[in-house]
């Protein structure tokens, strides 16, 4: 055993964390259940399912997975949008075209979250 901090606070090392958790009584029945149809008590059916939850849990996207797919999304949407244009415009017509197909009018481009805010 090692001390932490005081002589009434050990811990004993290589040991499994006791945690405390608050359930509502259908769910502890559920789990119950579970374990009693899988053979095992509540504590193992608790770290069972809490692991499977976790190995089939998506990990939630980082900021820079989600940029790159709005842009990716951008870029596939003025694909297709020049592919529908009138190829007689100017180019320059066309690309205000994309842009405000792409970005949206200026009356809602206060309200876009994703596009800089500009200072008025």
């Amino acid at each position: 055993m090692s001390d932490i901090g005081d002589r009434n606070r050990r811990v004993r090392a290589n040991r499994d964390a006791v945690t405390a958790v608050r359930l509502p009584q259908n769910l502890a029945a559920a789990i119950d259940a579970w374990a009693q149809a899988h053979d095992t008590n509540r504590a193992d059916a608790i770290r069972q399912l809490v692991e499977l939850g976790l190995k089939h849990a998506r990990a939630a996207p980082s900021q820079h997975v989600i940029k790159d797919d709005a842009l990716a999304i951008e870029d596939e949407a003025i694909g297709r949008v020049r592919a529908l244009l009138d190829p007689s415009l100017s180019p320059e017509e066309r690309e205000r075209r994309i842009r405000r197909l792409v970005e949206g009018p200026p009356e809602f481009s206060e309200q876009r979250i994703d596009l800089p805010q500009h200072k008025k």
